[in-house]
């Protein structure tokens, strides 16, 4: 039996993840986070997204009323699954240590399925100006962060990790992500997650409290 390589291991494990652009309207999501990816919610318009999908505008609101329909099919639905995906994570985690490992992991792998819904999301969330989107955005925002300071709170508590500030332990922690679509190359060597890992590597060794 021929063994399965890790890349392979890793696209088995985020397959749940990907968003499956087999009609119309997948098609058109398809697009639109694209375009709210590079552009910006604000910068995109339904006249964008109906001529990159080779479609009339009356044909695209057939499938979608208005833009707020596909942010929120993009942007929040894409959010509340990574929540749901974390949550699950650190719930079957044994310890607090290794709950806050597959936060940050299972976060990696979720970027990794659909780098373009999470590039939406947070241009989404740091959009200027105020809107029922970026306010919705940012109350999604702050539940997925407050769970992954949740479990950092539990790591000092359980003497696994330092007593440091744990909202500036959690931005630490979360700056990888944010730059993460930045500074690495899918295509290259390394997959998002084994970057993760060598990432919480160094991390952990900084934050890991010293052995009694």
């Amino acid at each position: 039996m021929a063994t399965r390589r890790p890349k392979e291991d890793q696209a088995a494990a985020t397959e749940s993840f990907r968003p499956r652009v087999d009609n119309r309207p997948e098609q058109i999501i398809g697009i639109a986070c694209r375009l709210f990816a590079r552009r910006g919610y604000e910068g995109t318009s339904l006249r964008d997204i109906a001529e990159e999908a080779k479609i009339t505008k009356a044909a695209l609101y057939y499938h979608f009323p208005n833009k707020e329909a596909l942010f929120h099919r993009i942007v929040l639905d894409s959010l509340r699954a990574l929540i749901d995906s974390v949550r699950a994570a650190v719930d079957a985690a044994p310890t607090p240590l290794e709950k806050v490992r597959q936060y940050m992991l299972v976060s990696a792998d979720f970027m990794d399925a659909d780098r373009d819904s999470w590039m939406a999301g947070s241009n989404a969330f740091w959009m200027g100006a105020e809107s029922e989107q970026r306010t919705l955005t940012v109350a999604l925002r702050n539940e997925y962060e407050n769970l992954l300071r949740t479990c950092i709170a539990a790591a000092i508590e359980a003497g696994e990790f330092k007593p440091h500030n744990v909202a500036l332990t959690g931005r630490f922690l979360l700056s990888s992500l944010n730059q993460m679509t930045r500074l690495h190359n899918p295509k290259g060597p390394m997959s998002t997650r084994e970057v993760m890992e060598e990432y919480l590597d160094m991390a952990f060794h900084c934050l890991k409290a010293a052995a009694p």
